[in-house]
């Protein structure tokens, strides 16, 4: 009788067993089936989110680029106005270059600054004696020669002219006493050395053009002599006072 109900105590004792494996399995899955419904709502929940968060990072994306594109056509707005100042500019210093050029070389006429540089300088002597002209003023230089002169040397391009050295100015008078001219009230003797302040190469194409000064100065038995010179130096006009 007790192995009998030791046996019924054990075989009773196992089933319990069984049942609570069972009962214990079945609270499991349904613990897992729980979490991962609740894992799906919270990946749900965070899927919503992320979507919302994407969306505003592309409206905000949207809306940089859209005032990039702005900021961008502002700038090149401001760009093409600094190129038109630019350019205003340029061709305002070009026209203040040249009327400084310009008020340069008719200081330059007027004798107010020292003349240097390169140009041509031209030696004007009395012809030789000739015994069978009767009139010795036919072969002595005049103030009609250097007047031709200095008007085709101002024609050409001079910016400067100096008679044995001194300036001559557009308001200079010259006159002739004889074998001397007289500038200004200063007489200077033959020979005359003129030197003119230009490009040599035009002021003596000009002068040496068939029947041109020289050949007029030639004809009427003046000597004439013409170089170029590299450096010349004039001094400027004292004002007096």
């Amino acid at each position: 009788m007790n192995n009998k109900k030791n046996s019924k105590g054990s075989f009773f004792t196992r089933k319990q067993f069984e049942l609570l494996i069972v009962c214990i399995t079945t609270g499991f899955i349904i613990g897992y089936s729980y979490n991962q419904a609740q894992d799906k709502r919270e990946a749900g929940t965070i899927d919503s989110e992320l979507f919302e968060q994407e969306e505003s990072y592309r409206e905000e994306l949207i809306a940089q680029q859209e005032r990039n594109k702005e900021l961008s056509e502002e700038l090149n707005s401001l760009q093409e106005q600094i190129r038109k100042y630019e350019k205003s500019f340029a061709a305002d210093e070009k026209a203040y270059q040249k009327l400084v050029e310009q008020a340069e070389d008719l200081r330059l006429l007027l004798g107010e600054l020292k003349g240097e540089g390169k140009g041509v300088r031209i030696t004007l002597q009395d012809g030789d004696y000739d015994p069978k002209s009767f009139n010795p003023n036919d072969y002595i230089v005049h103030e009609s020669h250097i007047f031709k002169l200095l008007n085709e040397l101002k024609i050409s391009g001079a910016q400067a002219i100096a008679i044995n050295g001194q300036r001559v100015m557009a308001t200079s008078y010259i006159r002739c006493n004889g074998p001397v001219i007289t500038i200004d009230g200063t007489q200077h003797p033959a020979p005359f050395v003129i030197e003119a302040i230009g490009d040599a190469k035009t002021l003596l194409a000009s002068l040496n053009l068939n029947g041109g000064v020289v050949d007029q100065l030639l004809n009427d038995n003046i000597v004439v002599s013409l170089e170029e010179s590299q450096k010349l130096t004039m001094p400027k006009v004292k004002v007096e006072s």
